[in-house]
């Protein structure tokens, strides 16, 4: 009886052997025909996908992702494939993670000033909206920020490499398959508050197909007094507004609406313009991702009828390091069309480049894989981003109290 027994244990335990070794090599040729069709998709769809990166350097390093497979974890191969699509050299060409389910650690940081000031966290942690992370794990935050910003997607200059960096820091599987935790489930973050105090907590991530509202995390937001935003805007990223105590008009632009929805937005804002004779305008392109470009220009042709403004000096462009693709080209061809003078930051894409995204899909891992279809040359050089006619950046005590210190520069300087 018990040599029966054994058999079937032997029989069972070799089966589940055989099981596995199914399962890795069914894996790794899963793995195998998507990097295939990662690289066929990009050569078939990418406007000239080899421009910054040779194709013998791009195929060599596709290799050896190949050949490294079955020792390493899905997230792992996703990283290295983040890796070398940065070498493309173009922020619209991505491994996006869409598609993958990840866990973010419940905060958001900014780079400002010189640390990574929290700037959204879940209510239950109230307390560390304001700090600044210095460590997680015990690693100080320069060494987690550097190995984070080389798989960082949607990078196309230093300005984006910060933003996006930011945006990463805090997704549980990238900071486990990084080896900067060695948990995804609880990782240990130190901050330091406004007095100098060390603050360690351990905190859970919160998956990303979990229902979060915003009602559920505390943000700083910042204003200025002088501008109102209407109760009867259509939208909540693109709107209008006198600024008091002048004769100017302040234009929200975070986000791009339709074709048409910007033709009858256009219209009713020259209406508008006129109606109360402002003589300046603030375009605001601060925190646009972009969009359609064109439809940018919709609204320079509906501005360029208001005969009230000061086409000499009463315009203003303002764009920071988040202003991204179509916004970067909007606010480069605004002071060339509008005559207008750019403020604030560089912007986080360049206006002269690869652009006009398009998405194509990995067959077995179902990554997104992200493209450029055109190559748009709005300024007659290559730069680092749009730069600024006046160079601004945020300043933390402002922006730690509610206050728009960009803006409230303008506002000042257009009362003069």
């Amino acid at each position: 009886m018990k040599k029966y027994v054994f058999k079937y244990l032997l029989l069972g335990f070799t089966f589940l052997q055989l099981s596995f070794v199914n399962a890795q090599q069914n894996r790794v040729l899963a793995w195998q025909e998507d990097i295939q069709a990662y690289q066929a998709g990009l050569e078939a769809k990418h406007i000239d996908v080899y421009n910054n990166v040779s194709k013998q350097d791009f195929e060599s390093e596709l290799t050896r992702i190949k050949e490294s497979v079955q020792e390493k974890t899905d997230f792992e191969i996703m990283l290295d494939l983040m890796r070398l699509t940065r070498r493309i050299g173009d922020g619209h060409t991505s491994v996006s993670l869409r598609n993958i389910e990840t866990h973010n650690y419940p905060f958001e940081v900014r780079f400002i000033e010189g640390q990574w000031r929290v700037v959204k966290v879940a209510k239950e942690h109230k307390s560390l909206l304001k700090t600044s992370l210095i460590k997680i794990e015990g690693i100080p935050i320069n060494e987690v920020v550097s190995k984070v910003s080389e798989v960082a997607q949607f990078v196309e200059n230093e300005y984006s490499e910060v933003i996006r960096t930011g945006e990463y820091i805090p997704m549980s599987e990238l900071l486990y398959a990084l080896h900067i935790t060695k948990n995804k489930n609880e990782t240990k973050f130190t901050f330091i508050d406004e007095n100098n105090r060390e603050i360690s907590l351990t905190l859970n991530p919160i998956s990303n197909n979990t229902s979060t509202k915003e009602t559920d995390f505390e943000a700083l937001t910042i204003s200025v007094p002088e501008i109102t935003k209407p109760e009867d805007s259509k939208f909540d990223y693109l709107w209008y507004a006198p600024i008091k105590d002048t004769k100017a008009i302040y234009i929200k632009f975070k986000g791009y609406p339709s074709f048409d929805e910007m033709l009858t937005f256009g219209e009713t804002l020259v209406g508008y313009i006129i109606a109360n004779a402002h003589s300046k305008a603030v375009i605001d392109l601060r925190g646009n991702g972009g969009g359609d470009l064109y439809v940018g220009v919709v609204l320079a042709y509906a501005l360029n009828l208001a005969d009230t403004i000061d086409w000499k000096n009463g315009v203003y462009i303002m764009c920071d390091q988040i202003t991204f693709s179509a916004a970067t080209s909007n606010t480069a061809l605004f002071k060339r069309l509008l005559n207008g003078k750019v403020v604030g930051e560089p912007t986080g894409s360049n206006p002269t480049g690869y652009q006009d995204m398009d998405i194509f899909e990995l067959p077995n891992s179902k990554l997104v894989i992200t493209y450029s279809k055109r190559y748009f040359k709005i300024s007659d050089t290559v730069t680092q981003g749009v730069q600024p006619d006046v160079l601004l950046h945020y300043q933390w005590d402002s922006y730690a109290k509610g206050i728009d210190s960009m803006l409230h520069w303008v506002i000042q300087d257009l009362k003069k």
